[in-house]
């Protein structure tokens, strides 16, 4: 999903040049309330761009998890890697920053944007982790990182980076996020049946719609207390 301060960000920092006559992917491209990619394919004009996403949809050319990038396209296929409201939802976070890396060519473009701590939980049909600026500090150390900011309308991070020429991955082994999943920072990838009995009830119930029939004082505390 794409709200306003996504866009922003895009026609703040993306220079068209980066785009013109390039080929781009965007990683979890289904249209869902927004997407950049209209604007990208107007105003810069990329030779050939190529979304990917779980589950076919508008703005879908390939249904591929984004676990199978490499597998599929190849290393160094593309001039810029585009990924909007994804990363909190992939279950193995970095084996998908990898894959989007590895696609990547020298010299080439990464735009991120993703979850930070207090964005509540939103499973379609999944929700894992939360990325603060710190985070990726890490996550891309082997990358130049142009552009590194808050979301200023909701709990989020906005990364611009580039793949430099003596690229050498990072080492991602160590770095721990924060789980929705388990509430807390941890190392390990995480699924939903590893939550406590509590937690992963009250989890179903952030994104089930009986929550509105509950008295809003009541709701207001359930959702603060597990739905972030």
């Amino acid at each position: 999903m794409c709200h306003v301060a996504v866009i922003e960000f895009f026609m703040e920092n993306v220079e068209c040049e980066e785009f013109r006559d390039k080929r781009v992917l965007e990683v979890g491209s289904r249209y869902v309330n927004g997407s950049v990619r209209p604007l990208i394919e107007r105003f810069c004009r990329p030779r050939e761009y190529v979304g990917v996403d779980i589950e076919p949809g508008k703005y879908v050319d390939v249904v591929l998890p984004a676990e199978k990038l490499i597998d599929y396209f190849g290393p160094e296929s593309f001039d810029v890697v585009i990924s909007t409201e994804v990363l909190e939802h992939v279950r193995d976070w970095r084996l998908v920053v990898n894959n989007m890396k590895t696609v990547l060519k020298v010299d080439g473009y990464m735009y991120i944007t993703t979850r930070s701590y207090g964005f509540p939980y939103h499973a379609y049909p999944y929700d894992f982790w939360r990325y603060e600026l710190g985070d990726m500090i890490k996550i891309f150390g082997d990358f130049k990182i142009i552009k590194l900011a808050r979301d200023h309308e909701a709990p989020g991070v906005f990364l611009k980076a580039r793949k430099p020429a003596n690229w050498r991955p990072v080492d991602l082994s160590g770095i721990e996020l924060y789980s929705i999943v388990l509430g807390r920072r941890v190392r390990d990838v995480v699924d939903l049946v590893d939550a406590p009995t509590t937690r992963r009830l009250m989890l179903t119930f952030c994104v089930s719609k009986v929550k509105h029939l509950l008295p809003s004082a009541v709701r207001s505390f359930l959702e603060r207390r597990y739905c972030i």
